[in-house]
């Protein structure tokens, strides 16, 4: 009898705090305290630790979370906020592992680069932005955005406006043509606007409004 009183007041053991760790930059005091409310309703033993991490996770800006229980009536939440390193497809993020989450944009995000492509294709264009990007910055460019067409053909601007066909293949390669030639399309002092290079045997510069071939040699 006694211990049947014993496990019954058990569970009816209010939950006295709920300790938040983690650095937060983006999610709320308010956002945390709706998401938890099924946990405050709920005693320290009756609480549904997975339903109330789904709950938290469900959050825009939360890539992680993890609820434990810390006796004697006491429960530790642990967030780990979303890193976005890309927008995707102008309305959503991508963050370091090259997943797509939506949430809203925070003046830190700005300057982030514009990735875009088919679906299923985030881990794919972001490690090929990567990879351009690193042999364009050590070269004295920047490239701001790279898009992945339906027919997956490559499209790149770089922050000093060019606009650049790369195709279907060999980009990497391509880019570095585009390295190789670009302080000879300088000495013209006409601006490039657009560079193709999706020729064999040559590539296609834009100055403004006209376009012209020229060959390889």
């Amino acid at each position: 009898m006694q211990l049947h009183t014993l496990l019954n007041d058990a569970d009816a053991l209010p939950i006295e705090a709920v300790a938040i760790k983690g650095e937060r930059i983006y999610t709320t005091d308010e956002e945390i305290k709706n998401a938890l409310q099924s946990l405050m309703q709920s005693s320290f033993f009756s609480a549904d630790v997975v339903e109330v991490q789904k709950a938290l996770e469900a959050l825009p800006w939360v890539y992680h979370a993890s609820v434990r229980r810390e006796w004697p009536a006491k429960f530790k939440v642990t967030l780990q906020e979303q890193q976005a390193i890309a927008h995707w497809n102008n309305s959503a993020w991508l963050n370091v592992n090259g997943e797509v989450f939506n949430a809203q944009a925070h003046a830190q995000h700005e300057n982030l680069p514009m990735l875009s492509g088919p679906e299923g294709t985030e881990q794919e264009v972001l490690t090929s932005f990567q990879q351009l990007n690193d042999l364009l910055t050590i070269n004295g460019f920047t490239l701001v955005n790279l898009r992945l067409s339906p027919r997956y053909a490559w499209h790149a601007v770089l922050a000093n406006g060019i606009e650049i066909e790369l195709g279907r293949e060999d980009k990497m390669s391509r880019i570095q043509r585009f390295i190789n030639v670009y302080p000879t399309l300088k000495q013209s002092n006409k601006p490039v606007a657009t560079v193709d290079l999706r020729y064999d045997t040559g590539f296609a510069v834009g100055w403004g409004d006209s376009k012209q071939r020229v060959d390889n040699k």
